[in-house]
């Protein structure tokens, strides 16, 4: 395998402290959602997982749409939902639903498109196996 790039984040005081990466882009405070039982008011690590995993998810899309010599409209998206679980032995864990919207292309050859962009994008393959995720074609 050849590596083609390396992102440095270090992080401290977990989900009440601050991440930040090596070139300084990223320099953000982290606070537990509100949801389970924060103040928010900052990102938090499955916003920034939801994030990474829509950009790239919709990389693989444009890679995906050059193979079948499509044209994407720039107004597609992908939306990443990321849920945070907690298993009945008390330990936590992922899950996502991916909610991509190809404007234009049909539903059936949308479908088939993020099928194929799941087998390729990083995220996808870097969880499968290990966190549920869902794709859904808007």
């Amino acid at each position: 395998m050849e590596k083609l790039y390396t992102a440095e984040v270090t992080a401290t005081g977990g989900r009440h402290g601050q991440v930040r990466s090596s070139d300084g882009i990223i320099d953000m405070k982290l606070a537990l959602p509100e949801g389970v039982g924060g103040q928010g008011g900052a990102t938090n690590p499955e916003q920034l997982f939801a994030a990474g995993y829509a950009a790239c998810f919709q990389s693989a899309l444009l890679v995906v749409a050059g193979k079948h010599r499509e044209r994407l409209n720039p107004e597609s998206t992908v939306t990443a939902h990321v849920d945070l679980n907690k298993n009945d032995d008390g330990a936590y864990a992922l899950s996502v639903k991916l909610a991509v919207n190809l404007k234009g292309v049909d539903k059936e050859k949308a479908k088939q498109m993020v099928d194929e962009a799941h087998q390729i994008c990083p995220y996808s393959v870097g969880t499968r196996g290990n966190v549920d995720v869902e794709l859904e074609v808007v």
